[in-house]
């Protein structure tokens, strides 16, 4: 009899989206996928293999953050050995929540090898525990756009739906070169003015009525921010030149996705592919960068039992 293996599928996130800085999240229809199969313990306790473009950047031992989560999820039980297969979709500190892929998939595997006794909504603390914040591991797990709130007394995390109009197109342009997070955090004041709080929240509010929406008008005004992108566009060479042209191609806005350097633009499906080519031509004097028209992804992680 074999060994039991399951396929978990993780799609890609964005997060911030312009004003929801560290609280809003969307998945994307861009995935990273894995294959876990329970091992024999005479053979060993791990064995990790990568495929994809990157795949010689990710750690094939126990440091690989696949199998930290994988080792979390069962705490002070015994952890089982296992082999785990990682096909790479999503670029590597773009942005695009690769990090979050990894712990998302590790979390899931462990759980479909336990006999999947907790639900993804069950998943989610331990999920944010590990990544630090909720922003990029809530859409991971759940799919849509979520909004995630911490309560002051309990310290718990509610997540919530943002609706999303089918008419409001993703568009992202990921560029070749890396920038990694802490990078980007360090960049960030300390503390903000009053006015800015207030800019950001009233922004975050007409953002989620926009996207629900689709109402063209409120998204464009909606995508300004004041907590990060104006600190982080000069660690992105040729951001206001990609803005511009998203914009005159018929993008409603252009943010960072997630601490860059990717960008999000959103438009009008109609006027996807052009707002894609508009981004990639802009940059193409700088650097080369690929473009996607995408969709936001409704299903989230899931886990299928291989030949069932």
């Amino acid at each position: 009899m074999s060994n039991p293996t399951f396929d978990v599928k993780v799609p890609a996130t964005s997060a911030n989206i312009g004003p929801g800085f560290d609280c809003l999240g969307a998945a994307l229809t861009r995935y990273n996928r894995f294959q876990f199969t329970a091992l024999d313990p005479a053979v060993g306790p791990l064995q990790i293999q990568v495929q994809g473009a990157e795949a010689q950047q990710v750690a094939t031992d126990a440091s690989n953050l696949v199998y930290k989560a994988f080792v979390a999820y069962f705490r002070d039980r015994p952890v089982p050995p296992v082999q785990i297969k990682i096909r790479l979709g999503v670029p590597l500190a773009r942005g695009l929540g690769s990090s979050a892929t990894a712990i998302v998939a590790g979390l899931m595997g462990a759980n479909a090898l336990a006999g999947s006794p907790l639900t993804r909504q069950q998943l989610l603390p331990q999920a944010i525990a590990l990544e630090g914040h909720p922003d990029n591991v809530a859409p991971a797990l759940l799919g849509n756009c979520q909004l995630a709130a911490k309560d002051q007394q309990t310290e718990q995390w509610t997540l919530c739906d943002v609706p999303w109009s089918p008419e409001v197109v993703p568009i992202v342009a990921i560029p070749d070169f890396e920038l990694p997070t802490c990078s980007a955090r360090q960049v960030l004041p300390k503390s903000c003015e009053y006015s800015t709080a207030i800019f950001n929240a009233a922004h975050l509010g007409l953002l989620i009525r926009g996207l629900g929406a689709g109402h063209a008008d409120w998204l464009r005004a909606a995508l300004q921010d004041r907590l990060h992108q104006p600190y982080r566009q000069g660690l992105i060479p040729g951001y206001g030149a990609v803005a511009h042209a998203a914009a005159e191609a018929g993008a409603y806005g252009m943010v960072i996705s997630g601490a860059g350097p990717t960008l999000l633009a959103l438009g009008p499906v109609v006027r996807g592919d052009a707002i894609a080519t508009a981004m990639k031509s802009a940059w193409a004097s700088e650097l080369s960068a690929e473009t996607a028209v995408l969709q936001i992804d409704d299903q989230g992680a899931t886990a299928e039992a291989v030949g069932s």
